[in-house]
């Protein structure tokens, strides 16, 4: 394995060289899907389609090597996916932090380590911490691979400005009908930056997975169906930098840290190694709940480094790597109570959206890598066997929808700082409690027993 230092952050590093993805289509050329975007969801939905002998089109705005802000964990639901996209060996192969537990601490002080045990690999590792600009570039050019191998293109540097679609009888005057009627039939992008050529490419299905301004939501959810893509309640502000030898995160294997600081509650701060001496420091907040706080994200978490007693210690001898100082907004999968369709409405006619253009970041810990590939697989298996997007709404929020949910009723749990300061403290004490958040955090199946109000009482009580 490569160590930190010069190898990560020298411009010879793998993640930070160009991806040959070969000539641009012509304009007017036709797949069987269209995939927006290059990230995990993307990549997903590209890689699972192109493995299945279809001709798909994967566009991505940037040109790498590119970043992505994020907390850069990759939780355990994504190995099955990073494996079977054939990338896994190669991730492994280059640094990254191995993640085996999570340290919860309360406003007072309190904290509980949750272990994630590592020799229940299907079940329950908890996976890794890398940067995302490591991560998907490794996934995007595995996938870019499969998808030119099987007949398909790759187009980086491309802004989708218009979804295309029919008025749902077979003409292209897309006013004629509802947007019930309606079906996507391809985009036009403008590639090369402000001044390059747009482009025409036509598909029968189209994939949203651009992020939380995705243009394929917006076209859908705005355009169409005269529904907000943005929710305050619903969304999160995160700021994150990236700080050298921080005390206590000095190994390649350990724990990512979650701390409720009574300064930043109802948000959290966060500590997340990504591998030798790296450390992903940020603080997110649900976006109404920041609306109504006098200090923003960056001066909240300056004060903690600099004055909390359990931070500045830590942090005396560390050193903030310049220009890592970024935010972003993270689109919570979180049930609303007002829509019937949750957490948002994620398909029309042609159309599917997965990962954060889905609305499907996890509202307790933030983590939206697993979902993202997790969506991207649901939407190529919807593609290939020609199910409908009510099929895909209903099955997207059955496999994450009580995950969702139940990490929604711990965030709201979180923003209480007397009941975080009781369950901490009782958590600390009693291994019944650690072993049902490890089982919460970690296994879908025991997550059931978090509906029954006797079991919690049971375990919380006696």
């Amino acid at each position: 394995m490569e160590t930190m230092g010069e190898p990560r952050t020298g411009a010879d590093v793998v993640w930070k060289q160009p991806i040959e993805t070969g000539d641009v289509p012509e304009s007017g050329t036709s797949f069987d899907a269209i995939v927006v975007g290059g990230g995990p969801g993307g990549a997903s939905a590209a890689g699972y389609l192109a493995m299945e002998g279809q001709k798909v089109l994967l566009i991505e705005k940037e040109v790498w090597p590119r970043d992505k802000i994020c907390g850069d964990a990759v939780g355990g639901k994504s190995l099955s996916h990073v494996r079977a996209l054939g990338v896994k060996e190669t991730l492994e192969a280059t640094p990254h932090f191995r993640v085996t537990g999570i340290v919860f601490s309360s406003p007072k002080g309190h904290n509980v380590r949750v272990a994630l045990p590592e020799e229940d690999v299907q079940r329950l590792e908890a996976g890794y911490a890398l940067p995302r600009q490591q991560f998907d570039h490794l996934l995007f050019d595995q996938v870019q691979q499969l998808v030119r191998n099987n007949g398909g293109a790759v187009v980086q540097g491309g802004d989708v400005r218009n979804v295309l679609y029919d008025d749902g009888a077979g003409g292209q005057d897309p006013g004629a009908g509802t947007a019930d009627q309606r079906h996507a039939t391809g985009v036009e992008v403008r590639i090369g930056g402000r001044n390059g050529p747009t482009h025409t490419y036509l598909a029968g299905n189209i994939v949203g997975a651009a992020g939380y301004r995705c243009p394929v939501a917006k076209s859908m959810l705005e355009e169409s169906y005269e529904e907000p893509m943005l929710d305050r309640d619903h969304y999160c502000a995160g700021y994150r930098e990236y700080w050298r030898n921080v005390k206590g995160c000095e190994d390649n294997v350990g724990d990512i840290e979650i701390h409720f600081v009574d300064t930043i509650i109802p948000g959290y701060f966060w500590l997340f190694p990504v591998a030798e001496g790296v450390v992903n420091v940020g603080v997110g907040m649900v976006m109404s709940l920041l609306d109504k706080q006098s200090k923003k994200l960056k001066a909240l978490q300056t004060e903690v480094i600099a004055e909390h007693p359990l931070f500045k210690e830590r942090f005396a001898d560390a050193s903030l790597i310049p220009g890592t100082g970024k935010g972003w907004q993270l689109p919570f999968g979180s049930p609303r109570k007002k829509s019937s369709r949750q957490p948002r409405r994620s398909a029309a006619n042609g159309v599917f959206l997965v990962g954060d253009a889905a609305s499907l970041v996890d509202p307790f810990s933030g983590e939206g890598v697993g979902n993202a590939l997790v969506s991207g697989e649901m939407a190529a298996d919807h593609i290939l066997n020609h199910k409908s997007p009510e099929a895909y709404q209903e099955a997207l929020w059955t496999a994450l929808g009580p995950e969702l949910t139940n990490s929604f009723r711990m965030q709201k749990m979180s923003r209480r700082g007397w009941l975080l300061n009781w369950f901490v403290s009782k958590a600390a004490k009693k291994p019944a409690i650690q072993e049902m958040m490890t089982e919460m955090i970690a296994s879908k199946e025991a997550q059931e027993n978090l509906h029954s109000p006797w079991f919690m009482f049971k375990t919380l009580m006696f």
